[in-house]
């Protein structure tokens, strides 16, 4: 993989570009033709068609030279004002990046008043007020719901946001929290001191915390392995641990699914999921607002009373 990020490759990226441009001079200087002011003798192919559509082989007329050269003079300023040789920057310093930045900023400035008149509202107000609803629903449909799903309730390893199960905690502050600074959740992997069948043993115990069927045989030695290995994070009782995002195991709310299988292969290879950081993309105003209507949705009772 070294060598693709090389320096090598962006010497081979501006030796092409320059090698091009200076091709396309050197091709016109070859043709000499052109500087003559008159054509003394107009050269014959030979190729004749319908009669008297006759294939000359004259030089292109002068202006059009001219025109080719200042375009390869357009070329170079180009290559030394923006970025077009490897990792050389370019003199004005452009990049996609900062223009779409400065884009952001102008457009966040321009439909800054439409926040204003929320600003000295509390969260659990805004949740309550239907304009800043509308505002909120439409950032989560643009930002969150390639994950959370269009309605909120989630998909396959994304959590659902409408049940009132929350991995870091539904208050308002943690939810935005969540949202401005983002989560990296991580289950250990514990196959190199688990074996397979104690790893079932505990998927059983854990299984009659939330109430499903399970064998209550396998049940006393998966709790012995659940508090030598699981207990520190997900509590004595399987109620899950906010501060650490370790998920409730007794409430019959499962991410990664509730089958011996899922809850063994959860426990011997471990699980990684990162809800991605949104500062750098919302601004302060439209966190709030997002805030708001995610913790509506599993208030709504406190949403209408704030109304």
């Amino acid at each position: 993989m070294s060598d693709f990020v090389s320096g090598f490759w962006s010497y081979y990226i501006g030796a092409i570009a320059i090698a091009g441009i200076v091709f396309c001079v050197w091709l016109l200087f070859s043709q000499r033709a052109w500087l003559k002011k008159t054509v003394e003798h107009t050269e014959d192919t030979g190729h004749v068609w319908d009669g008297d559509l006759t294939e000359l082989n004259n030089p292109v007329p002068r202006w059009w030279t001219v025109f080719y050269l200042g375009l390869c003079i357009v070329a170079v300023a180009i290559l030394v004002l923006y970025p077009g040789l490897g990792s050389y920057e370019g003199t004005l310093k452009f990049t996609s990046a900062n223009e779409v930045k400065s884009q952001r900023e102008a457009l966040n400035a321009q439909i800054q008043p439409v926040y204003e008149r929320f600003g000295k509202m509390s969260i659990t107000e805004v949740a309550g007020d239907p304009d800043a609803r509308e505002i909120g629903q439409r950032l989560f449909l643009n930002n969150c719901a390639q994950c959370h799903g269009s309605d909120a309730r989630g998909s396959g390893n994304f959590p659902n946001l409408v049940d009132g199960d929350w991995l870091y905690g539904g208050e308002p502050e943690q939810i935005m929290h969540s949202i401005t600074k983002g989560r990296h959740g991580m289950m250990p992997a514990w196959g190199a001191q688990i074996k397979p069948a104690e790893a079932a043993d505990i998927a059983q115990y854990v299984r009659s915390l939330s109430g499903l069927a399970s064998d209550a045989l396998r049940i006393v030695p998966g709790k012995r392995g659940f508090d030598m290995f699981c207990a520190a994070c997900h509590g004595a009782e399987g109620k899950g641990n906010t501060a650490l995002g370790a998920p409730n195991l007794s409430d019959n709310i499962w991410l990664y699914g509730s089958s011996e299988a899922s809850i063994v292969e959860t426990i011997l290879n471990g699980r990684e999921n990162r809800m991605p950081a949104q500062e750098g993309i919302l601004t302060e105003d439209q966190i709030r607002m997002l805030t708001a209507w995610v913790w509506g949705l599993s208030n709504p009772g406190s949403r209408m009373a704030a109304r």
